[in-house]
Protein backbone atom coordinates (compact mmCIF):
# COMPACT_ATOMS: atom_id res chain seq x y z
CA UNK A 1 0.00 0.00 0.00
CA UNK A 2 0.44 3.36 -0.17
CA UNK A 3 3.69 5.27 2.05
CA UNK A 4 2.28 8.58 2.88
CA UNK A 5 6.03 9.21 3.68
CA UNK A 6 7.42 8.80 0.29
CA UNK A 7 8.35 11.88 -1.40
CA UNK A 8 10.04 12.22 -4.86
CA UNK A 9 13.44 13.19 -4.91
CA UNK A 10 14.07 11.68 -8.92
CA UNK A 11 16.57 13.64 -10.55
CA UNK A 12 14.51 14.89 -13.17
CA UNK A 13 12.14 16.30 -11.22
CA UNK A 14 14.60 17.86 -8.31
CA UNK A 15 17.33 19.22 -11.25
CA UNK A 16 14.40 20.76 -13.16
CA UNK A 17 12.56 22.53 -9.95
CA UNK A 18 15.93 24.14 -9.18
CA UNK A 19 17.05 24.94 -12.79
CA UNK A 20 13.84 26.90 -13.06
CA UNK A 21 14.45 28.78 -9.68
CA UNK A 22 18.27 29.81 -11.08
CA UNK A 23 16.78 30.58 -14.11
CA UNK A 24 13.86 33.06 -12.40
CA UNK A 25 16.82 34.13 -9.91
CA UNK A 26 19.60 34.99 -12.63
CA UNK A 27 16.56 36.95 -14.81
CA UNK A 28 15.84 39.24 -11.86
CA UNK A 29 18.77 39.32 -10.19
CA UNK A 30 22.21 39.89 -12.35
CA UNK A 31 20.31 39.91 -15.30
CA UNK A 32 17.74 43.06 -14.57
CA UNK A 33 19.94 45.96 -15.54
CA UNK A 34 19.99 43.89 -19.32
CA UNK A 35 16.21 43.48 -19.31
CA UNK A 36 15.46 46.69 -17.67
CA UNK A 37 16.35 49.95 -16.20
CA UNK A 38 15.44 51.80 -12.78
CA UNK A 39 13.22 48.82 -11.89
CA UNK A 40 13.52 47.44 -8.08
CA UNK A 41 13.83 43.92 -7.47
CA UNK A 42 10.20 42.16 -7.52
CA UNK A 43 10.10 40.90 -4.31
CA UNK A 44 5.99 40.17 -4.22
CA UNK A 45 7.10 38.39 -7.61
CA UNK A 46 9.80 36.40 -5.89
CA UNK A 47 7.14 35.35 -3.58
CA UNK A 48 4.82 34.36 -6.07
CA UNK A 49 7.29 32.15 -7.81
CA UNK A 50 8.72 30.46 -4.89
CA UNK A 51 5.11 29.62 -4.01
CA UNK A 52 4.19 28.57 -7.22
CA UNK A 53 7.46 26.12 -7.33
CA UNK A 54 6.70 25.23 -3.71
CA UNK A 55 2.22 24.23 -5.10
CA UNK A 56 3.89 22.42 -7.95
CA UNK A 57 6.42 19.81 -6.32
CA UNK A 58 3.45 19.41 -4.01
CA UNK A 59 1.66 18.68 -6.37
CA UNK A 60 4.04 16.46 -8.12
CA UNK A 61 6.36 15.19 -5.42
CA UNK A 62 4.08 14.50 -2.38
CA UNK A 63 1.94 11.15 -2.14
CA UNK A 64 -0.41 12.34 -3.78
CA UNK A 65 1.27 11.58 -7.14
CA UNK A 66 1.76 8.10 -5.99
CA UNK A 67 -2.05 7.48 -5.18
CA UNK A 68 -3.08 9.13 -8.04
CA UNK A 69 -0.69 6.84 -10.03
CA UNK A 70 -1.52 3.96 -8.56
CA UNK A 71 -4.91 3.93 -6.73
CA UNK A 72 -7.57 6.97 -6.85
CA UNK A 73 -8.44 8.41 -10.44
CA UNK A 74 -10.01 11.51 -7.98
CA UNK A 75 -6.30 11.87 -6.70
CA UNK A 76 -4.80 12.59 -9.83
CA UNK A 77 -7.37 15.24 -10.72
CA UNK A 78 -7.18 16.76 -7.72
CA UNK A 79 -2.93 16.54 -8.51
CA UNK A 80 -4.14 18.26 -11.84
CA UNK A 81 -6.51 20.87 -10.40
CA UNK A 82 -3.47 22.08 -7.99
CA UNK A 83 -0.72 22.63 -10.78
CA UNK A 84 -2.89 23.81 -13.92
CA UNK A 85 -5.07 26.28 -11.45
CA UNK A 86 -3.09 27.06 -8.65
CA UNK A 87 1.01 26.99 -9.69
CA UNK A 88 0.44 28.07 -13.56
CA UNK A 89 -1.69 31.65 -12.34
CA UNK A 90 1.82 32.09 -9.59
CA UNK A 91 4.09 31.57 -12.33
CA UNK A 92 2.18 34.56 -15.01
CA UNK A 93 2.13 36.64 -11.49
CA UNK A 94 5.38 36.22 -11.13
CA UNK A 95 6.83 37.60 -14.50
CA UNK A 96 6.75 41.32 -14.23
CA UNK A 97 6.08 42.94 -17.51
CA UNK A 98 9.36 44.38 -17.63
CA UNK A 99 10.80 40.63 -17.60
CA UNK A 100 8.59 39.33 -19.94
CA UNK A 101 8.89 42.18 -22.19
CA UNK A 102 12.41 42.66 -21.95
CA UNK A 103 12.88 39.01 -23.64
CA UNK A 104 10.31 39.69 -26.44
CA UNK A 105 11.44 43.02 -27.60
CA UNK A 106 14.84 40.79 -28.39
CA UNK A 107 13.24 39.23 -31.88
CA UNK A 108 10.19 39.66 -33.24
CA UNK A 109 9.82 36.72 -34.63
CA UNK A 110 9.91 35.71 -30.64
CA UNK A 111 7.36 38.73 -30.43
CA UNK A 112 5.40 37.72 -33.17
CA UNK A 113 5.05 33.69 -31.98
CA UNK A 114 4.70 34.05 -28.63
CA UNK A 115 1.88 37.08 -29.47
CA UNK A 116 -0.04 34.26 -31.76
CA UNK A 117 0.38 31.16 -29.33
CA UNK A 118 -1.03 33.36 -26.48
CA UNK A 119 -4.26 34.76 -28.26
CA UNK A 120 -7.44 33.71 -26.52
CA UNK A 121 -8.83 30.95 -29.77
CA UNK A 122 -5.03 29.79 -30.00
CA UNK A 123 -4.35 29.39 -26.29
CA UNK A 124 -7.72 28.38 -25.70
CA UNK A 125 -7.74 25.63 -27.94
CA UNK A 126 -4.07 24.30 -27.30
CA UNK A 127 -5.05 24.09 -23.37
CA UNK A 128 -8.36 22.35 -24.26
CA UNK A 129 -7.18 20.06 -27.03
CA UNK A 130 -4.26 18.76 -24.74
CA UNK A 131 -6.36 18.38 -21.60
CA UNK A 132 -8.52 16.20 -23.04
CA UNK A 133 -6.41 13.84 -25.41
CA UNK A 134 -4.44 13.19 -22.52
CA UNK A 135 -7.92 11.96 -20.94
CA UNK A 136 -8.25 9.33 -23.92
CA UNK A 137 -7.88 5.98 -22.08
CA UNK A 138 -5.07 5.05 -24.61
CA UNK A 139 -2.80 7.78 -23.61
CA UNK A 140 -3.21 8.14 -20.01
CA UNK A 141 -2.78 4.58 -19.22
CA UNK A 142 0.34 5.33 -21.39
CA UNK A 143 1.14 7.83 -18.76
CA UNK A 144 0.19 6.17 -15.78
CA UNK A 145 2.57 3.08 -16.49
CA UNK A 146 5.83 4.96 -18.22
CA UNK A 147 7.28 7.50 -15.94
CA UNK A 148 8.70 9.56 -18.70
CA UNK A 149 5.29 9.83 -20.40
CA UNK A 150 3.53 10.73 -17.23
CA UNK A 151 6.09 13.65 -17.01
CA UNK A 152 5.35 14.87 -20.25
CA UNK A 153 2.00 14.71 -19.74
CA UNK A 154 2.31 16.86 -16.27
CA UNK A 155 4.63 18.98 -18.37
CA UNK A 156 2.22 19.99 -21.24
CA UNK A 157 -0.52 20.44 -19.19
CA UNK A 158 1.17 22.66 -17.03
CA UNK A 159 2.40 24.67 -19.84
CA UNK A 160 -1.07 24.70 -21.85
CA UNK A 161 -2.44 25.87 -18.11
CA UNK A 162 -0.13 29.30 -18.49
CA UNK A 163 -1.11 30.05 -22.02
CA UNK A 164 -4.52 29.07 -21.20
CA UNK A 165 -4.27 32.04 -18.31
CA UNK A 166 -2.18 34.34 -19.90
CA UNK A 167 -4.88 35.90 -21.89
CA UNK A 168 -6.91 36.81 -18.26
CA UNK A 169 -3.87 37.28 -15.87
CA UNK A 170 -0.55 38.76 -18.30
CA UNK A 171 0.97 41.63 -17.25
CA UNK A 172 3.36 42.24 -20.23
CA UNK A 173 2.41 45.36 -22.49
CA UNK A 174 3.83 43.55 -25.47
CA UNK A 175 1.77 40.42 -24.94
CA UNK A 176 -1.02 42.10 -22.98
CA UNK A 177 -4.24 40.61 -21.25
CA UNK A 178 -7.40 40.98 -23.28
CA UNK A 179 -10.28 43.71 -22.44
CA UNK A 180 -12.88 42.87 -19.54
CA UNK A 181 -15.59 41.97 -22.17
CA UNK A 182 -12.99 39.45 -23.90
CA UNK A 183 -12.33 37.90 -21.09
CA UNK A 184 -15.48 37.25 -20.02
CA UNK A 185 -16.55 35.96 -23.06
CA UNK A 186 -13.36 33.77 -23.62
CA UNK A 187 -13.63 32.17 -19.75
CA UNK A 188 -17.51 31.20 -20.53
CA UNK A 189 -16.37 29.95 -23.79
CA UNK A 190 -13.38 27.64 -22.34
CA UNK A 191 -16.21 26.55 -19.44
CA UNK A 192 -18.20 25.49 -22.65
CA UNK A 193 -15.76 23.38 -24.51
CA UNK A 194 -14.45 21.44 -21.53
CA UNK A 195 -18.61 20.25 -20.56
CA UNK A 196 -17.91 17.16 -23.17
CA UNK A 197 -14.23 15.53 -20.80
CA UNK A 198 -16.74 16.49 -17.80
CA UNK A 199 -19.59 14.86 -18.56
CA UNK A 200 -18.31 11.98 -20.03
CA UNK A 201 -15.84 10.95 -16.53
CA UNK A 202 -19.02 12.03 -14.38
CA UNK A 203 -21.95 10.12 -16.30
CA UNK A 204 -19.89 7.29 -18.08
CA UNK A 205 -21.43 3.78 -16.97
CA UNK A 206 -17.53 1.95 -17.59
CA UNK A 207 -14.62 2.67 -15.32
CA UNK A 208 -12.89 4.13 -18.57
CA UNK A 209 -9.23 3.31 -16.99
CA UNK A 210 -8.21 -0.13 -16.21
CA UNK A 211 -5.44 0.78 -13.67
CA UNK A 212 -8.15 2.23 -11.89
CA UNK A 213 -10.41 -0.86 -12.00
CA UNK A 214 -8.56 -3.46 -10.97
CA UNK A 215 -6.26 -0.98 -7.95
CA UNK A 216 -6.19 -2.18 -4.54
CA UNK A 217 -9.26 -0.24 -2.30
CA UNK A 218 -7.13 2.85 -0.79
CA UNK A 219 -11.04 3.64 0.12
CA UNK A 220 -12.85 0.37 0.34
CA UNK A 221 -16.08 2.32 0.27
CA UNK A 222 -15.14 4.24 -3.03
CA UNK A 223 -15.40 1.96 -5.84
CA UNK A 224 -14.00 2.67 -9.03
CA UNK A 225 -16.81 4.28 -10.76
CA UNK A 226 -17.99 6.16 -8.02
CA UNK A 227 -13.87 7.22 -7.93
CA UNK A 228 -14.24 8.11 -11.71
CA UNK A 229 -17.52 9.88 -10.93
CA UNK A 230 -15.64 11.83 -8.26
CA UNK A 231 -12.58 12.93 -10.33
CA UNK A 232 -14.96 14.45 -12.51
CA UNK A 233 -16.51 16.35 -10.38
CA UNK A 234 -13.42 17.51 -8.58
CA UNK A 235 -12.17 18.72 -11.97
CA UNK A 236 -15.11 20.12 -12.96
CA UNK A 237 -15.93 22.01 -9.86
CA UNK A 238 -12.97 23.29 -9.83
CA UNK A 239 -12.64 24.38 -12.93
CA UNK A 240 -16.08 26.37 -12.20
CA UNK A 241 -14.67 28.03 -8.80
CA UNK A 242 -11.59 29.27 -10.31
CA UNK A 243 -13.79 30.49 -13.56
CA UNK A 244 -16.31 32.40 -10.98
CA UNK A 245 -13.52 33.83 -9.16
CA UNK A 246 -12.27 35.63 -11.88
CA UNK A 247 -15.85 36.41 -13.41
CA UNK A 248 -16.23 38.50 -9.87
CA UNK A 249 -12.67 40.16 -10.52
CA UNK A 250 -12.80 41.30 -13.85
CA UNK A 251 -16.67 42.81 -12.78
CA UNK A 252 -15.09 44.58 -10.39
CA UNK A 253 -12.18 45.51 -12.38
CA UNK A 254 -14.50 46.85 -15.19
CA UNK A 255 -16.80 48.41 -13.07
CA UNK A 256 -14.29 50.01 -11.17
CA UNK A 257 -12.77 51.53 -14.74
CA UNK A 258 -16.20 52.51 -15.65
CA UNK A 259 -16.69 54.86 -12.27
CA UNK A 260 -12.94 56.44 -13.27
CA UNK A 261 -13.74 57.16 -16.62
CA UNK A 262 -17.35 59.06 -15.60
CA UNK A 263 -15.30 61.04 -12.88
CA UNK A 264 -13.20 61.92 -15.69
CA UNK A 265 -15.19 62.37 -18.95
CA UNK A 266 -12.59 64.77 -20.90
CA UNK A 267 -9.87 63.28 -20.23
CA UNK A 268 -8.15 61.26 -23.66
CA UNK A 269 -8.05 57.74 -23.61
CA UNK A 270 -5.80 55.98 -21.64
CA UNK A 271 -2.81 53.87 -23.68
CA UNK A 272 -4.18 50.56 -22.05
CA UNK A 273 -7.99 51.24 -23.23
CA UNK A 274 -6.49 52.17 -26.83
CA UNK A 275 -4.75 49.04 -26.63
CA UNK A 276 -7.45 47.19 -25.27
CA UNK A 277 -9.88 48.58 -28.06
CA UNK A 278 -7.31 47.86 -30.15
CA UNK A 279 -7.15 44.07 -29.56
CA UNK A 280 -11.19 43.64 -30.52
CA UNK A 281 -11.06 44.63 -34.26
Amino acid sequence: MISFWHWHTEPALIIGLLAAAWLYGMAIGPGRPFLATGVAFPRKELFAFSIGLVVFYLAVGSPLDAIGENYLFSAHMLQHLIFMYISAPLLIYALPAWLIDGVLRRSCWLLAAFRFIVHPVVAGFIFTFTFSVWHFPAFYEAALHSKRIHMFEHLTMFFTSVLMFWPILSRSELAPRRHYGAVLIYLFALMVVQIPLFGILTFSTDVLYPTYEFAPRLIPALEPLQDQVLGGLIMKVGNMVVSLIIFGWVFLQWNADQERSTRTPNTALRPRTVMALGQLR
